[in-house]
This record gives structure tokens, sequence and C-alpha cells, in this order.
């Protein structure tokens, strides 16, 4: 991460030498370049999806649990570990003072604001402001679903934050708790795969899917065009997340829109932004482990077609507040108090 930060100041002294603006606007998060931009005399702004370093990811280190972004070998070592956790604060330390010379730090989520505003310190120049999601298309999807078979769907490329392992499990365990008068799901992956990590990953879930015995009741859908993505989220009753301390969620939202129940993961985005009660009506299930998820998918499964509909309106009326009309109304309120209008 250092390496990376460093390069990045290179590349924005490069930048700044040719042409110096008034207004300095990072959305890539290169917070390490933002005291040389301060030093041109450019005002410095940015949008931040996600801190290069969280607080969660040093309490993991701390406490040795393993994850995709701490490696079970190092978990497994304490001097490992110990030098991980050394590393980690003295970066969150220099992250902190870098990120302290923005003027307006815009962030995607009240997660991400959370761990900015400790980290940064600046919690009066910190504004939230909610991705744009154009979800125009979803919005008009019929919610009445066409299929007797009730269908879940799970959104996401095969990387390893992605927990797409836990979403089989659940699968697993509900059709097993499942009453023989209720008709089986399928859960439905719909995902990219960037590369032959990726690859192989989508490959141990089909295996998975064999050891689980539950292959007839699912179906990966690789690289699927937008066309064909709309068709699956319009035709599922659910929508699977699954990943930990999504800072956002964006897939949850199109679940929602397209009158998809979401079943998410109770942290960060979908916990404190997303998957909220929407005119006092609950919009889906959050949940911590294979259980809970399972337990939640038994629910969709056996609540009545009425129930659903009502849950599903309230979901979709839900993602309306991500639309990209709000999305410009708060940004420009957030930028309004540094831009100076023309005269």
């Amino acid at each position: 991460m250092i390496g990376q930060s460093f390069g990045s100041i290179y590349l924005s002294w490069e930048a700044l030498c040719k042409f110096t603006p008034l207004y300095y606007f990072d959305t890539s998060g290169y917070a390490f370049t933002y005291p040389l931009a301060w030093l041109f005399g450019c005002k410095v702004i940015s949008y931040t999806h996600y801190p290069t370093i969280s607080l969660d990811m040093i309490s993991r280190v701390r406490d040795r649990s393993s994850m995709y972004n701490n490696d079970a070998y190092i978990s497994k070592s304490g001097w490992l570990s110990q030098c991980k956790l050394l590393y980690y604060r003295v970066f969150s330390w220099m992250y902190g003072f870098v990120g302290s010379f923005t003027q307006l730090a815009m962030v995607n989520s009240s997660w991400t604001q959370s761990h900015i505003e400790k980290l940064w310190r600046i919690p009066h120049c910190t504004k939230r402001v909610y991705p744009p999601c154009d979800t125009s298309g979803l919005q008009v999807l019929p919610l009445e679903r066409a299929s007797e078979t009730p269908i879940f769907v799970s959104v996401a490329q095969f990387r390893p934050e992605k927990a797409h392992p836990l979403q089989l499990e659940a699968l697993s365990l509900a059709i097993k708790k499942l009453g023989g008068d209720f008709p089986r799901p399928k859960l439905q992956f719909v995902g990219s795969c960037r590369n032959k990590a990726d690859e192989e990953r989508l490959q141990n879930l089909q295996d998975k899917a064999i050891e689980l015995n539950i292959k007839q009741f699912v179906e990966f859908h690789k690289n699927v065009t937008y066309r064909d993505l709309m068709r699956l989220l319009g035709g599922a009753i659910a929508g699977m997340h699954s990943m930990v301390d999504e800072h956002f969620g964006i897939s949850v939202v199109e679940y929602m829109a397209a009158g998809a129940i979401p079943i998410a993961h109770n942290s960060a985005g979908p916990k404190m932004d997303i998957v909220l009660e929407e005119d006092g009506q609950q919009t889906g299930y959050l949940c911590w482990n294979v259980e809970e998820y399972a337990d939640a998918i038994l629910k969709v499964i056996r609540m009545s077609e009425i129930e659903r509909l009502k849950m599903a309106a309230a979901a979709r009326r839900r993602a309306g507040r991500f639309s990209e009309q709000k999305f410009y109304e708060d940004f420009k309120a957030a930028i309004r108090s540094i831009i100076k209008p023309l005269s």
C-alpha cells in the first residue's frame, strides 16, 4: 500500500507541473497526493468509495482473524501478525495525516463516513453522498413473478470477498429444513471473471454445489449482458449478498429496485444505509451466518404472495433513495460551499 501511495505522488507531481487547477478532485482514492495538491495552491476535494485502510482491517490483524485481506499464513503467526499490525498502524497514521488536507471529503456511505472521520479527523469537512444507482430500467419490472420455482439471485464478481460458498451452504441448509409442502428454491449466481483465479473460484463453487448435493438447485451465469441481468433480476423473488463490510452495496440496491427481496450481510452499507425500513415496512433481511441466511431463505419461500409483494414494493421505494437524480442533488449541495460561482 505504501509503495502504491508514493507512486501516486510522483504521478500527481507530473500532472500538477504541467497544469495546476484551482480545484483538485480525486475520486480514485489517492489520498497521498492531497498535501502536494495543497502545496500547489489547489482546493482539494475527494470522493472516497472505500478507505485505503480501515479500522476493521487493523482489528482483524490484531485479533489474528483469517480473511481475504489477512492471509491465514500471517494470522497463524504471532510474529508476522505483530509486524503487519505495526505496518498497518504506521500506514493508518500517514493516511490520516494526508487525508486531513482535504477541504471537502465526500463519502459514499455511512460506513465509509465513520472510518474517514476517525482517520482523517475532519468531520466538519466530511459529507455523505450516496453513489448514483441507475435503476430506472429495473424500477419498471413487474413485482409479480411468473415462475412457480422460487428463484434467488446472487449478483457479484467471483472474488473471494464476496463469500459465495456461504450462500451455497445456506441454500443446502434451507432445503433440508424446508417442508414437503413448499417448492424447492433455485439459486442463480450471476457474475464475471477477471482472471484465472476467478475462473478457478467459479469451478470450486460448482464443485461445492455437487459436494453439498444441491447441483440441481444451482445455476451459474458468467459474463452476462445487461439485458440478461435484467431478465434474471426480474425473475427472482430475492437477492443474496454475503460480503462482510461492503462499503455500500449497489447490487443490493439493484435487487430492491427489481422487486427482489434482499438477503444481505448484517454489516456496513446494507446494514447502515440500504436495507432499512421504508414507511414502517420491512424491506429485506440482514444476516450474520449460514443459519441466519438459511432462515431468511425459508421466510421468503414461506411468506404469502401478498406479504412478498408488500415487502418488495417497500424495497423498491427504498431503492429510489439512491437514484442518479438524488446523487446530483446531494453532490451539488456538498460542493456549493467550496466552489465559487462564476461571476
